[in-house]
């Protein structure tokens, strides 16, 4: 006797079908995108294409575009490729979209060419949130993420990048030119077509030189001395790990701590997130509507400018402060280690010692 659970048949026929609501459950999300997407006034909102054009192949309906672009985002398929499968494969896009499949090229134009207008569509959900009384929690985290741009690094040039490539060149030019030499000494039509190779080789190489030459000023006269050929936007971008940056955006967003709801985001292409605490949690508090706010940050974000800014604003930051010591690579006890005792004034060490009081010194400035 069998002791698995057996399928069905795939072959077996069935005389009442089912309908294909019948495979998504009341409380499945999509029922949710669902009735939020059919709730919004999408011409308000800056969508295209809501009124039809008279003529040319009939277009789909920015509700049902709409629709595959949060799918995606819930989902974390951001890919138009792979969102063109999803419709054709998944049971939940179909349901979502009627079993409409456009193509990846539609779904990229769409999101390309309505960019404010999901914006407006995101600040409508948060709003719904705020009338929903998600976000009475008050609290918030800030944090930013690398998001790499189609730029190549080979493409990006600031001033250290341009002056290493400019010396790497003149090294290859240098070691041609010794071949050529080597070259010309000998005989034969070998050594001829060697020659005029490495001839060729030089003078592309000094035509690279000509044009590093020419970015050089240009980077010179960028604000920030950095520019990006591929995407002017982009900006290389320092990561954890050594020689690996990438040129991309560092984008913020702000994360409801209760329901872990994005209350606000911002696309900048600024390397470093000290200068983003006061402006993303201004940004909470607008979005959310409450004014007493604490954000919560990790210690990339510390900057006693921009803490300030938030206590000014009513924002409560909760940021720790970088640890710049070099005790703890030396293998010594970092500040942090030590504890202060206000009642005996004293500070004790990791072994329980106290430290003892010398003397102190006044500098005048």
């Amino acid at each position: 006797m069998k002791r698995f659970v057996d399928g069905e048949d795939r072959t077996q026929g069935v005389l009442l079908p089912e309908f294909l609501d019948d495979y998504v459950a009341e409380d499945n999300p999509v029922r949710a995108i669902d009735v939020f997407v059919d709730e919004l006034d999408l011409p308000a909102l800056g969508f295209e294409g809501v009124v039809p054009e008279t003529t040319g192949r009939p277009a789909y309906h920015p509700a049902t575009m709409l629709k595959i672009y949060v799918y995606g985002y819930i989902n974390q398929v951001q890919s138009s490729r792979r969102l063109e499968r999803e419709t054709a494969r998944n049971v939940e896009m179909m349901w979502l979209t009627g079993r409409l499949a456009p193509d990846f090229k539609t779904i990229a134009d769409f999101r390309k060419d309505n960019g404010p207008a999901i914006r407006s569509a995101c600040r409508q959900f948060v709003s719904l949130c705020r009338g929903l009384n998600l976000f009475t929690h008050a609290i918030v985290a800030i944090d930013g993420s690398r998001f790499k741009a189609c730029n190549s690094r080979d493409r990006s040039f600031s001033r250290g990048s341009i002056k290493r490539r400019m010396e790497q060149v003149e090294a290859s030019i240098e070691r041609y030119l010794s071949a050529l030499e080597t070259a010309d000494r000998q005989e034969g039509d070998l050594a001829e077509a060697k020659s005029a190779r490495l001839k060729d080789k030089i003078a592309s190489l000094r035509e690279q030189m000509r044009e590093y030459k020419a970015l050089e000023v240009a980077v010179q006269a960028a604000p920030d001395k950095q520019i990006s050929l591929t995407d002017p936007d982009a900006r290389s971008m320092a990561t954890t790990g050594k020689d690996t940056g990438l040129v991309g955006y560092n984008v913020q967003a702000v994360v409801d701590a209760k329901h872990h709801l994005i209350v606000a985001h911002e696309v900048t292409n600024i390397g470093n997130d000290r200068s983003q605490l006061s402006i993303m949690a201004k940004q909470a508090q607008a979005a959310t509507g409450v004014r007493e706010l604490t954000a919560i940050a990790d210690r990339g974000y510390f900057k006693g400018e921009e803490i300030l800014a938030c206590e000014a604003a009513g924002v409560t930051p909760i940021v720790p402060k970088p640890l710049t010591s070099g005790a703890k690579a030396d293998g010594r006890f970092g500040k942090q280690d030590f504890v202060y005792d206000a009642g005996e004034d004293v500070y004790r060490c990791p072994a329980g010692e106290k430290l003892t009081w010398r003397y102190s010194v006044e500098v005048s400035i």
